[in-house]
């Protein structure tokens, strides 16, 4: 498993800091009636942080704001995925349970109001790099019906195939690269731009960490970072 970024990206975001982990020995299905109890306490905690809160001005969401600006996609027609959940949370009440990994990463992403990606490391094929777009990449939307392609210049995380894992940067993933049933290696990618983006990664990590050790018992896996220039 290999997720990088391509040096043109680091140069012309310096503030990212982000973390990935490569893990192996995971299980999917119906998350174990524990992990659904967690799960909705740490929605009602974000829902009463943020209640009266512009998301906007929530630090992490407004510093994605300005990427998304700075790479030519409006962020609020196309919201990072972060904020999407959080708006969730706090317009409709709650994201609902999916499987075990696909909560585990709301979770996290709504404990630290940051945008991550969830791979599974076997549907996708050889790395995945973050690098501009040029157009002639295949993006098949896990949230719609249609395969299309990204926009030249967008930033996405795209395989050695060109098949685009998720396009703008950080808005939504591919129906290929999800999680499902079968799933058993990940690769999962937690970003951020604001100050103090390095301190709330690592928080990041080491909340998965802690989520791996209590319900992927059986799982390895490795952390690093990554930063701008």
């Amino acid at each position: 498993m290999t997720f990088h970024y391509d040096d043109a990206v680091l140069t012309r975001f310096p503030a990212l800091r982000a973390g990935i982990i490569e893990l192996s020995g995971a299980h999917n299905g119906p998350s174990p009636g524990a992990l659904i109890e967690q799960f909705a306490d740490e929605q009602a905690l974000a829902a009463l942080q943020l209640d009266g809160v512009a998301l906007a001005e929530v630090a992490s969401i407004a510093a994605w704001r300005r990427t998304f600006s700075a790479f030519g996609v409006s962020p609020t027609r196309y919201r990072n995925a972060a904020e999407a959940l959080l708006r969730r949370v706090q317009k409709k009440g709650g994201v609902p349970s999916v499987s075990l990994l696909v909560d585990l990463g709301n979770l996290v992403s709504i404990r630290h109001r940051l945008p991550l990606a969830v791979i599974d490391a076997d549907r996708v094929a050889g790395a995945v790099t973050v690098r501009e777009a040029t157009g002639t990449e295949r993006f098949d939307d896990l949230g719609g019906t249609d395969a299309d392609r990204p926009e030249p210049g967008e930033i996405v995380m795209v395989d050695d195939d060109g098949e685009v894992v998720t396009r703008r940067w950080c808005w939504r993933q591919s129906t290929r690269s999800g999680v499902s049933e079968p799933t058993t290696r990940l690769l999962i990618a937690v970003e951020g731009h604001h100050d103090g983006a390095a301190d709330d990664v690592a928080t990041a990590l080491h909340s998965f960490a802690e989520l791996f050790d209590r319900y992927l018992p059986g799982a390895t896996f490795t952390t690093r970072t990554a930063a701008g220039r």
